[in-house]
């Protein structure tokens, strides 16, 4: 039985415990990240169909411009003279759609640009669209590690608790702005009751600043970062479920395997649901009011998406997403009824190969709530434990994917035209392949209304266990990165990582 003794071990291999695992271990700790399924990245993840690979939940990703706040990150640890990317397009890499309007409204690349295009349409709204733009970027200094700076405070105190949908109809009394404004929420699954504004301006700046595409698949990021901890002497073991945290006197002292297999370390870190972490804990350090808290905490919705692989050489490919709306409700699109679902859909398009003009596949995703998917929740179904779900299940997705494709069909007929084949993703496979509760796409929802209940801390009162991933600070590419730096800055220190990172970029430059 292997008794080594790691510096950190790590469970789950999504985003959130690749880079810390890369952090940790470009720092000279010796890591061991331990992943459930057989394939690493959770949301990075990507399959095979009809001969495609096709991206699972990273479609775009912002901020990797030079100088950027990812980019500063990933450049620190190597990547970025590894990913392959293609910028998407400057004159509207984010149109947004309403059902009985025809035109597409562009959401910019770069302030300027983003500013000009919406004034053209809306000539009467340039101060409020001027207004909005200086406000997220008011909201984005006021935070201190997006900025990569030391301060341990706001530079707004209230930055916590002001809602999105009421900061947006702050700027203006049009309608038709304030659903374009707000037309991308599906980033967040915005709600009209609980949205920060917060949340919506660091999301939205960093696509405004830049917008990429992972032009060889979202995978490539977490390949690159295995690669870098495997070249720092770590180790990732796939097929390696964790059924418990073994503590003693306070402290962890290992991490069970399904197998009886037992990984001694002298830190770890979660990637996994707060709650899921709490459920492999025994510990009377964790008191009951804590697991009460998290466990009674709302999770963001969970989606329905369809993989659709396209006929050969059919649909041009237009580097754009797109978001449509019935109608300008955009914060209600949560709060669909059986009757009007799909209220809303997102289009993300797949890079083209080869120089192509046309794409292969796109995704097209839309909210689906657990209850509509409840009466299989007993079943669990994945490439490594395969299980056949009821005739049911499967005469469930063929009518929803006709119902979502006949939606589509108003606005880009071509696209169901050539239309291929399709897959099908439910809330059952959200939590059977990432271990979300209930396949929640972005995890714990944050609520402005009370903000600190919503904001989880990387420590726990385990002395040498810590949090990570979307459910702590910020989900997404972006604010995954951002929640990782704050998990190891509770091991190796705050100011030493920051340092660290600036003087990576400052040689670069």
């Amino acid at each position: 039985m292997d008794t080594t003794q790691y510096d950190v071990v790590i469970i789950g291999a999504g985003l959130g415990g690749l880079l810390c695992g890369a952090i940790l271990s470009k720092e000279g700790m010796k890591v061991c990240i331990l992943e459930k399924n057989e394939q690493i990245g959770g949301s990075l993840q990507t399959f095979r169909r009809d001969g495609l690979s096709l991206d699972t939940g990273i479609h775009y990703i912002g901020g990797l411009d030079k100088g950027q706040t990812l980019y500063q990150i990933f450049n620190y640890l190597g990547m970025m003279d590894r990913l392959e990317l293609a910028k998407m397009d400057e004159g509207g890499f984010d149109m947004i759609l309403f059902k009985d309007d025809d035109i597409q409204y562009p959401h910019g690349m770069g302030y300027e640009r983003f500013i000009s295009l919406l004034t053209v349409i809306f000539p009467d709204e340039k101060t409020a669209i001027v207004t909005y733009c200086d406000e997220i970027r008011k909201t984005c200094k006021s935070v201190p590690l997006y900025n990569m700076s030391l301060e341990d405070k706001y530079e707004d105190p209230d930055i916590l608790s002001q809602s999105a949908k009421t900061i947006i109809e702050s700027f203006t009394t049009n309608e038709k702005l304030r659903a374009v404004l707000a037309g991308s929420n599906m980033l967040y699954a915005g709600y009209a009751t609980r949205t920060p504004w917060y949340v919506h301006a660091l999301i939205q700046n960093s696509y405004i600043e830049s917008s990429w595409r992972c032009s060889k698949g979202g995978d490539q990021i977490a390949k690159i970062l295995a690669r870098q901890i495997k070249t720092n002497d770590g180790q990732i073991l796939t097929k390696a479920t964790v059924t418990g945290i073994h503590e003693e006197n306070g402290a962890a002292i290992y991490a069970e395997l399904e197998s009886g297999h037992k990984i001694y370390g002298a830190r770890y870190i979660s990637n996994l649901h707060p709650s899921i972490t709490l459920d492999m804990l025994d510990s009377k350090a964790i008191k009951p009011v804590y697991k009460n808290r998290i466990k009674g905490l709302d999770n963001s919705v969970s989606a329905f998406v369809l993989n659709v692989i396209l006929k050969p050489n059919s649909y041009k490919y237009s580097n754009r997403n797109y978001y449509y709306f019935d109608d300008l409700n955009v914060w209600n699109a949560t709060n669909y009824t059986e009757e009007n679902w799909p209220f809303t859909y997102g289009i993300f398009e797949a890079v083209p190969h080869d120089d192509s003009i046309y794409t292969e596949s796109v995704s097209v995703m839309t909210y689906m709530k657990w209850g509509e998917i409840s009466q299989w929740e007993n079943t669990f179904n994945t490439s490594i434990h395969e299980t056949s779900r009821a005739e049911e299940y499967e005469s469930f997705k063929q009518l929803k994917a006709k119902k979502l494709l006949d939606t589509v069909a108003l606005k880009f007929p071509d696209l169901v035209k050539h239309t291929k084949s399709w897959y099908a993703a439910t809330p059952l496979t959200y939590r059977d392949y990432l271990a979300t509760p209930m396949g929640s796409i972005y995890g714990i929802a944050k609520d402005y209304t009370n903000p600190i209940r919503t904001q989880i801390s990387p420590n726990t009162k385990i002395s040498n266990l810590y949090l990570t991933g979307q459910n702590i600070k910020l989900h997404g590419v972006l604010g995954v990165a951002l929640t990782s730096l704050v998990t190891c800055s509770s091991i190796i220190g705050k100011e030493y990582l920051i340092n660290k990172i600036i003087k990576a970029n400052e040689a670069a430059a």
